[in-house]
């Protein structure tokens, strides 16, 4: 689907699918030269979907882009990347991207899965890991306790281009069960300075299941979260919970009746990027 929304061209897509019936939407404008921040909030409000990216094409072939949720800017948005370098190959044939995220560069590498259905591979920031000290108020928003959390996956924050705190639970049947304080959590998110919450249940050692409630961005919850899929690859490599180098899957939106798909790929030098690849349709 294709209209315009004040002075842009808005194209829409699902990321981490090739059902137009799952994964993530985002809104993809492949030109917005000379749209206001204002606009750009604007047009990101009316969509109403997770994310919208912005691009701009700059002098030297590369290309800006910014990430509008329905209530502010975020730095980077993995699903918004994929849907937008898709949105790029259907128009301009498959091939490398260099993007200018306010996070950083991240390059992604598009190709032609099929006539006319292109997935893209976005390589994040270089990620980093902090401790929580106190998730006591986090697991409180959640409505969750200790006796919830998986403990070979200690609660940390981690970044791939923007900050998620990763909490893992013991069972699928209580990631499921996910009935949180949405102003609570939004409130400490905002304070602390986080995208999405990373929750995760390991299936094993290479499967991991995902939700991701994002109340600063307006959202109950994520179908699909490339952000936080790349900061997950980055906490397991830092943390020596996965083997290097490692490829590991992420299922999220299942609970929303939005089932995604992410692979991503870790590499062993502790400074890479970390790989996130997905498919993505027009809606």
């Amino acid at each position: 689907m294709t209209d315009m929304i004040g002075p842009v061209q808005i194209l829409r897509y699902t990321a981490f699918t090739d059902d137009p019936c799952g994964g993530n939407q985002a809104g993809v404008v492949l030109d917005a030269a000379g749209a206001s921040d204002e606009e750009m909030q604007a047009v990101a409000t009316e969509l109403g979907y997770s994310e919208t990216a912005f691009m701009v094409t700059r002098t030297d072939g590369d290309m800006d882009i910014r990430y509008f949720s329905p209530l502010a800017e975020v730095p980077f948005c993995g699903h918004a990347t994929v849907a937008a370098a898709v949105a790029h190959a259907g128009e301009n044939g498959p091939g490398p991207l260099r993007l200018h995220t306010r996070a950083g560069l991240v390059e992604v590498a598009t190709t032609e899965t099929r006539p006319d259905v292109f997935s893209a591979t976005l390589v994040s920031v270089a990620p980093r890991v902090r401790d929580l000290p106190d998730p006591g108020p986090l697991l409180a928003a959640l409505r969750w306790s200790a006796a919830d959390l998986d403990p070979g996956l200690p609660v940390r924050v981690a970044y791939a281009g923007a900050w998620h705190p990763i909490v893992g639970v013991r069972t699928r049947e209580r990631l499921a069960d996910l009935a949180y304080d949405f102003g609570a959590l939004g409130e400490l998110m905002a304070s602390e300075e986080w995208t999405t919450v990373q929750l995760v249940y390991r299936e094993n050692d290479v499967v991991f299941h995902s939700r991701n409630p994002f109340p600063p961005g307006g959202v109950v919850e994520d179908a699909a979260t490339g952000a936080a899929a790349a900061a997950l690859g980055g906490y397991l490599r830092e943390l020596g919970l996965i083997s290097l180098p490692g490829a590991l899957t992420i299922r999220q939106g299942e609970d929303m009746g939005r089932p995604s798909v992410l692979t991503v790929a870790i590499p062993s030098d502790p400074a890479s990027g970390i790989h996130v690849t997905g498919s993505a349709v027009r809606i």
